[in-house]
């Protein structure tokens, strides 16, 4: 017993040894190990991981630790804020491991943010719970009264479900008169209780024997448990029933149906009759007792239960040959249990980013998780894979775990998500395999930028639209999504012919239509150009630049303008053509012009009303009027031609010049025809001349009361030099500036200039400014005069009248200001 003890503790100390390297491996592979006594209260200390992990509290509530226990159960639990272990449900060793030593149990902690994997393995410690006890309550032997000193009789071993110095140390029986106890140790470390007999028995003088089996474990403190033994002395027996093996060994596969033969044991017994009929019975455990029957008769052994690897991998079961005589051998079948592969493997997802950005660099972890086979060996060892058409691979971390990262850059606009198989198959036959699909979605970013359709857009635009009038929409598209995609549309401000671009045109932030901001005018600009630029609503945004040309199209807005011959208001302008002149004379030329361009500026001319269409003739395109036959004698001094000037455009517009030509020899010849040709403006004239007669009776007004007041000014200043003037001093007569004479005599040929005042429309004035006569050319004024003599002194008295009124006006002012 003493040498029991001895190993054992030497025991301790290997498997304290075995401990302390493992906590050595799982410092440097990222793991940690513990020892606690079982059946510790909820709330008891486990450990303190976060300094045992070299990790801050922080860390564990920032990354959000939790623990992933296996087999449903877990039994510790984590304070992230503490950082500590702790026990959570109350554990129960014999429950856990049943005899297995050492036993311990794993969990992992994971860590988000970045993903991080800890493996912990928890050691259960025994403590002395549990007692021994005894199969049966009672054990029933038979022995014959003439057996041999020294003869051996198998007892059922007692259970005691602690392990180490807690499990069965040692064995008593009492009285110990006729019987002793000794073990037999076993290859396989199992011990056989035999009783041998001390001395020899008598029947006659006692029938049977009572005796105490006593069986003690070596806790703190000691428990024991005991199992009576009832002797029943029978007649003699010569020969004892001996087993054909001492030992059967039977492979049995996992999952064999009920009924299954797994054995058949045989003993032999030399006696005959009663004595030589041998029967079968067998002591195991109660689970054992549960799988197995053994056929009393036969021997043979049929399974009654359902067995699988995963609970247990063998089976001892002693089988007892007895003949009817008392004597007994026993046999040991033990049943290993062979491994199939009915497990299929299970996908456990730890950890899993539903969403991940589009520029998120290779090896981004997308998802962690384990897999876990309960089968042994090749049928336990598992293959991961995912689909071939993804931008990810499994990488393997911890054992069991896989890691499912980004192989390539994404691309969200190719392809906005990824359904992600994850396939798991073990290496059995037939294997067995499972799959779990995830749905990774890809997040944008706002890497595209908005593109317009075109990079340059041009637009013709008519001149004179209505202002707000949309020219036309640029349209740009971006390939990211939601706010990145949401693209605003800017005008770039520049200057075009030194005015803001604003002021010509506007672009509408939501939707890209261009607005004309004013009515444009071909004749002020013919095109301009600009740049519209195309953002997102991104951060940072994105933005691109169209360019956009406007061509101003030409309207016929501009009726042709005549330049030549001058329309004057009260001049009658005549060219003068001799009675000698050829066919084809150049007479004159109609000068027009027209402001548009195109067909809309190209102008003709042509003859509206003549005096005589038959003499006169206009050109096309040149404006030239020629005589178009011989000039006679016949033909009246004075001809009047309307000449039409039209432009090509549609509608076309058109004005009207009158060309007054004398077809005379001399000068006098003319004036005398021309006396009425302006009788015509008679009508033109009487609306100025009303507003002409107006003003002067209120200048005249005016100059009255002016003249009273110089007079009255004049007489005063008489009076007071009455004394000077008596004096010798000469006196010198007072003139108006530029009061000159203008009598004498003159010719037509005379040229004068005359400050007149005049209205805003000059052509309505009746003061009109005499030219010098040209040889071809004749200006004849007014109605009722007599020569262009009389004509020419008239006007110079009124513009004589009309300057000392306004020198007397000034001299007024001055001496009204003085007074």
């Amino acid at each position: 017993m003493d040498f029991t003890w001895i190993n054992a503790v030497r025991g301790r100390w290997r498997a304290l040894f075995v401990i302390l390297c493992l906590c050595e491996l799982s410092s440097v592979s990222g793991q940690a190990r513990y020892s606690i006594p079982e059946e510790q209260a909820e709330g008891s200390f486990v450990g303190n991981i976060a300094r045992d992990l070299g990790l801050d509290v922080a860390r564990l509530v920032a990354g959000k630790a939790r623990i992933i226990a296996k087999g449903g159960r877990q039994y510790v639990d984590l304070k992230r804020d503490k950082g500590t272990l702790v026990i959570k449900e109350r554990i129960d060793r014999e429950e856990l491991c049943g005899k297995t030593t050492p036993c311990s149990f794993t969990f992992d902690i994971i860590l988000e943010n970045p993903i991080q994997l800890y493996r912990v393995t928890v050691e259960v410690i025994d403590i002395n719970d549990n007692s021994p006890s005894f199969p049966q309550h009672e054990i029933n032997l038979k022995i014959i009264e003439n057996a041999l000193v020294g003869t051996r009789f198998s007892l059922d071993n007692a259970v005691d479900t602690d392990v180490g110095i807690n499990d069965i140390q040692k064995y008593i029986l009492k009285p110990s008169d006729n019987y002793k106890l000794e073990l037999q140790s076993q290859p396989d470390g199992m011990k056989v209780i035999e009783m041998v007999l001390e001395k020899p028995l008598d029947r006659e003088e006692e029938e049977t024997h009572t005796l105490m089996l006593i069986a003690s474990d070596g806790g703190e403190p000691h428990r024991s448990g005991t199992v009576r033994i009832q002797i029943t002395v029978l007649d003699a027996n010569d020969n004892a029933p001996v087993c054909s093996q001492p030992v059967y060994k039977v492979d049995v596969p996992e999952n064999s149906p009920e009924g299954t033969l797994i054995a058949t044991v045989s003993a032999n017994d030399a006696d005959s009759g009663l004595y030589g009929d041998v029967t079968y019975s067998t002591r195991a455990t109660r689970e054992a007792e549960q799988m197995f029957d053994v056929n009393v008769k036969t021997g043979e052994i049929k399974l009654t239960g359902k067995i699988d690897f995963e609970k247990s991998k063998n089976f001892q079961l002693n089988v007892q040959a007895t003949d009817h005589g008392g004597y007994s051998d026993t046999c040991k079948v033990i049943v290993i249990i062979i491994d199939e592969n009915d497990n299929v493997p299970e996908i456990e997802l730890m950890s899993f980013s539903q969403s991940i950005p589009e520029d998120s660099p290779p090896g981004t972890t997308v998802a962690v998780f384990n897999v876990n086979d309960e089968d042994s060996e090749s049928n336990g060892v598992v293959k991961c894979a995912i689909n071939s058409d993804v931008p990810f691979k499994i990488e393997s971390s911890l054992t069991g775990y896989y890691t499912i990262v980004t192989e390539n850059f994404l691309d969200r606009e190719s392809v906005s998500e990824y359904n992600v198989t994850i396939t798991v198959s073990d290496q059995g036959s037939p294997p067995l395999s499972s799959s779990k699909t995830i749905n990774v979605k890809i997040s944008d970013v706002n890497d595209s930028p908005p593109k317009f359709h075109q990079s340059e857009y041009s637009k013709n635009v008519p001149e004179n639209n209505s202002p707000g009038f949309s020219v036309f929409t640029v349209s740009a598209s971006d390939a990211d999504w939601g706010q990145n995609a949401r693209v605003s549309y800017f005008l770039e401000e520049k200057e075009v012919n030194g005015v803001a671009v604003s002021s010509f045109v506007s672009v509408n932030s939501e939707n890209g239509v261009i607005h004309a901001v004013r009515s444009f005018d071909y004749e002020q600009i013919k095109s301009f150009d600009f740049n519209v630029t195309a953002r997102d609503a991104g951060s940072p945004p994105l933005s691109s630049v169209a360019t956009v040309h406007i061509l101003i199209q030409d309207q016929n807005d501009n009726a042709p303008q005549v330049l030549y011959p001058v329309q004057t208001g009260g001049s009658v302008l005549a060219e003068m053509v001799p009675r000698s002149a050829d066919v084809g004379y150049l007479v004159t030329k109609v000068v027009a012009v027209d402001v548009d361009s195109g067909q809309n500026a190209w102008l003709s001319y042509k003859v509206h009303k003549a005096t005589d269409r038959a003499l006169f003739e206009v050109g096309l395109h040149n404006g030239e009027i020629r005589t178009v036959r011989q000039v006679t004698d016949k033909d009246a001094v004075k001809q009047r031609l309307s000449v039409l000037v039209e432009d090509n455009g549609q509608p076309s517009r058109s004005a009207t010049v009158i060309v007054n030509v004398a077809v005379a020899d001399s000068f006098p010849e003319v004036l005398s025809e021309f006396t009425d040709f302006s009788m015509h403006d008679k009508e033109y004239n009487d609306k100025l001349t009303f507003y002409l007669v107006l003003a002067l009776a209120v200048v005249s007004f005016l100059f009255i009361t002016c003249l009273l007041l110089i007079i009255s000014v004049k007489v005063y200043r008489w009076r007071q030099s009455r004394v000077l003037y008596h004096s010798n001093l000469p006196v010198i007569p007072y003139y108006p500036p530029r009061y000159s004479d203008t009598l004498g005599t003159g010719t037509l040929q005379h040229v004068y200039n005359y400050e007149v005042c005049r209205t805003t429309d000059s052509r309505k004035s009746d003061m009109k400014n005499m030219q010098a006569m040209s040889q071809s050319l004749v200006s004849v004024d007014g109605a009722d005069a007599d020569t262009p003599h009389v004509t020419k002194q008239m006007s110079g008295n009124f513009s004589q009248m009309s300057t000392l009124v306004s020198q007397i006006f000034h001299h007024f002012l001055k001496v009204f200001c003085f007074v």
